[in-house]
């Protein structure tokens, strides 16, 4: 049996598109004498459609996809992910299923048992569960059909992920087939490869994995699907945040390749600049807009996002607009004009100290006797804000917001002024890591200046201001945060690996009363284990102790 892996970058509801690629994709195995193409989770209608799984118009639209694609599978067969609708008189209304189509029609339909609710998954809220797995046959081979079910993490408190497998086991499969929607994390690869494995070790089968790749706004898919053998080798990788279509061979039950593919293995640190890369593309791309604009101050977050929009749309289409102030150094706006210079992008220079003093001005009887604060400090942020919604409504172009994973976790920002942003490409992005990539985008020539990358950083919204005034260094604030937001510590636990008490105490009520603020943040790109947003759920109002 010759296998396609079909690794395709769908667009929610864009069934026409979705439905085209497909097509394109099967009629591309046909030549090259594939007997099964297998395609990702959901890939008709897109994942995650959210709410949309609701509308009865969206389900119907996949359903006729399902038909239009069916009439393709003659001399080949196809496994597809698809929402189906439950035609039981109990339980939710939809399915989580892989469709089995062959001979121009559907031939069989299993549904996904274990329906994810942590981080950013929440199917449950549409889907049944399948209560009955069991194995399917297709052209004589017995396939252990899974729907990304077996990526479950081993400490999730669910037996019944176990028991799946087992269940299926039992049945002594020729294959294992797991269809996958798994987004990306810098860490969740080598996690993903370790469950498979375990699952070829009950099976005692070979098994194909086949995920999405692009992105969806926040939630970035990676690909990377595989084929392994029954030893747990990985005999084909698809190539990361690319589309792909690759071929194996089952024979004597275990797979044959003509030659094992090395493995990907660049730095953490590179797989995020190709997901950030990924993450900007796609949100221009499937939201029908092509140019950017983001304020650049010289410092290192917004010199950062400069350079990666600019190599995800070209310097043609980015716009960078220096804001200076009283208290911007010439140095700042010199790295600025350096980048500007080096990248190719497009400037403006739109200086904000008269409309500052209007604001002083205006404000001045009413402030009377009060020392300046931050008050003041966030209305240049403020001004800011409200210029480059300005350039982006007068001219059409996406406003990219540019703060980095600690500020958004210690507040350390402006609501509708430096927060301000349609997409936040390093929202999910620590200080120390945005440092590392600036050091990534320079690896073959300077693109960020090195003056951006070894000044001490600052808002300057006062006279010599720096983040330390106001924060501890960024590698101590990272890893205390890391602990807290990717690890779920509480703070008694972090206090616990060595850090100072009243340090943990600080930085973890910052970001518990910085939660309202992330509230009204921009959607993220997320590349770590655990980003603000949908992923992070916490309440706005509450009193949590330490």
């Amino acid at each position: 049996m010759k296998i396609a892996l079909a690794q395709l970058n769908y667009h929610i509801g864009n069934f026409e598109s979705n439905a085209s690629k497909i097509i394109q994709a099967i009629q591309q195995a046909k030549t090259q004498n594939a007997d099964l193409i297998i395609f990702a989770e959901l890939a008709i209608g897109g994942y995650p459609a959210k709410d949309l799984l609701r509308n009865t118009v969206f389900i119907q639209q996949c359903h006729t996809s399902i038909q239009q694609i069916a009439l393709h599978c003659v001399d080949i067969c196809c496994i597809i992910g698809a929402p189906v609708r439950n035609t039981n008189q109990e339980g939710k209304p939809l399915f989580n299923a892989a469709v089995v189509l062959s001979n121009g029609k559907i031939n069989s339909v299993t549904h996904k048992s274990l329906l994810p609710t942590y981080d950013v998954f929440d199917e449950y809220r549409y889907f049944e569960p399948n209560t009955a797995p069991h194995c399917i046959d297709i052209m004589g081979k017995k396939i252990a059909l899974t729907i990304c079910e077996d990526l479950w993490d081993n400490d999730t408190d669910n037996s019944y992920v176990g028991d799946l497998m087992h269940k299926l086991a039992a049945e002594k499969p020729d294959l294992i087939v797991n269809i996958a929607a798994s987004p990306f994390s810098y860490v969740h690869f080598e996690e993903r490869v370790k469950v498979l494995r375990s699952n070829i070790v009950k099976a005692c089968a070979p098994l194909v994995y086949v995920n999405q790749v692009g992105a969806h706004a926040d939630i970035i898919f990676d690909g990377r699907s595989l084929a392994l053998d029954k030893s747990g080798s990985i005999l084909t990788e698809l190539a990361a945040f690319e589309e792909d279509l690759s071929y194996v061979t089952l024979t004597g039950g275990d797979f044959v390749v003509d030659q094992q593919q090395a493995k990907q293995n660049p730095s953490e640190i590179a797989w995020i600049h190709q997901a950030l890369l990924l993450g900007i593309k796609d949100f221009f791309r499937k939201s029908g807009f092509s140019k950017a604009v983001l304020g650049l101050s010289g410092g290192l977050d917004s010199a950062v996002v400069a350079a990666l929009a600019v190599e995800a749309l070209g310097a043609e289409n980015v716009l960078a607009v220096l804001m200076p102030s009283i208290y911007s150094s010439d140095h700042s706006i010199k790295d600025a004009m350096d980048l500007v210079e080096n990248t190719g992008c497009k400037h403006l220079v739109l200086p904000i100290k008269d409309i500052s003093e209007a604001f002083d001005h205006n404000l001045a009887e009413a402030f009377k006797g009060l020392t300046p604060d931050t008050t003041e400090e966030n209305i240049q942020a403020r001004i800011r804000g409200t210029l480059l919604m300005a350039v982006s409504n007068k001219f059409g172009h996406i406003l990219l917001n540019t703060s980095n994973k600690s500020e958004a976790a210690v507040g350390y920002g402006t609501l509708y002024g430096d927060m301000a942003g349609a997409l936040s490409v390093i929202g999910d992005v620590y200080k120390t890591q945005a440092y590392e990539l600036a050091k990534y985008i320079n690896r073959e020539r300077e693109i960020i200046p090195l003056n951006t990358i070894v000044k001490a950083p600052s808002a300057e919204l006062r006279p010599d201001q720096k983040d330390s005034d106001s924060l501890p260094p960024y590698p101590i604030l990272d890893a205390i945060l890391y602990q807290l937001v990717e690890k779920e510590k509480s703070g008694s636990e972090v206090v616990k690996l060595g850090f100072d008490i009243d340090l943990v105490t600080r930085i973890s009520k910052l970001l518990n009363n910085a939660e309202f603020k992330r509230f009204q943040a921009p959607p993220i790109l997320r590349v770590s284990p655990k980003a603000f947003g949908p992923g992070r759920a916490m309440p706005l109002v509450a009193k949590f102790s330490f």
